[in-house]
């Protein structure tokens, strides 16, 4: 099987995955979204070359912040990773001989890195329109994705960041841009309420900022790759690469979408 059937075929059992869970709700969608992120740490930790210790510690935490999440505790899971993030990452860079006062870094972003978003899809689907929210959000990030992967290889041109990932380029940002706000027509049709004027208005200006966060949380994935010399950050999904290859798109946006929901109150 080439790499694009590949690719096709790992995508459509992944999407299937996680829109099966994410309508189930409740412990189906927190179980899938703790395996994902528990999955992103693990491969962040071999890229960062954190030890045992650490990518134990950064585990326990993530899946405690999970936990809370999911009963409703979001506020202690997030004091939960930023106290651990702090007082890990002291503790582990001492325990390597570092400087009094010296935090190790690798620690401490990839806990924020994947628990921020694990706290933020919890939540989000929690709330009475979070099957909308959190759907509208994993749409988009789709969205953008596929129509930039496919106008980027058909139209080419100038690269957006060839210091950081050669294959990227403005025609592939631009269809991402494009795919966003298909992805925000589509929930237009399936969000109660949204089939009108101000709710395809509402949802395209969101749309846009999350679809420009997904890009570049791409390439931001893309600069840690190179960083550590890897071409991918794993290899459990065939054509795709690791987890963090995935959802590297979906870790910015979760965030910032649950933070635009939470201050708007668009999720009731």
């Amino acid at each position: 099987m080439g790499e694009l059937p590949r690719r096709v075929a790992t995508g459509i059992v992944l999407v299937a995955v996680a829109v099966s869970a994410l309508w189930l709700g409740g412990l189906f969608w927190a179980a899938l979204a703790t395996a994902a992120v528990l999955l992103m740490f693990t491969e962040w930790a071999a890229m960062h070359r954190l030890p045992a210790l650490g990518r134990r510690l950064g585990l326990g935490l993530l899946a405690g912040a999970a936990i809370l999440t999911h009963f409703n505790d979001w506020a202690t899971a997030l004091l939960l990773l930023g106290g651990g993030a702090g007082l890990g990452g002291l503790f582990l860079a001492r325990l390597a001989g570092r400087r009094a006062g010296l935090l190790d870094r690798g620690f401490v972003m990839g806990l924020l890195y994947c628990g921020l978003p694990v706290v933020a899809l919890i939540w989000l689907r929690a709330q009475p329109w979070g099957l909308y929210a959190t759907l509208f959000v994993m749409l988009l990030v789709w969205g953008a994705d596929i129509f930039a992967y496919f106008a980027g290889r058909s139209i080419g041109g100038p690269r957006l960041a060839p210091a950081i990932s050669p294959n990227k380029t403005w025609s592939g940002a631009v269809g991402g841009l494009a795919g966003s706000l298909v992805a925000a027509g589509v929930m237009c049709l399936v969000w109660p309420g949204y089939a009108n004027m101000a709710g395809v208005l509402r949802l395209a200006l969101l749309a846009l900022p999350l679809a420009v966060l997904s890009i570049l949380g791409d390439l931001y994935e893309s600069w840690l790759k190179r960083r550590a010399g890897v071409k991918d950050s794993g290899t459990l999904l065939p054509g795709h690469g690791g987890v963090m290859d995935r959802l590297d798109g979906l870790v910015p946006a979760a965030v910032a979408g649950a933070g635009v929901f939470a201050a708007t109150g668009w999720t009731g």
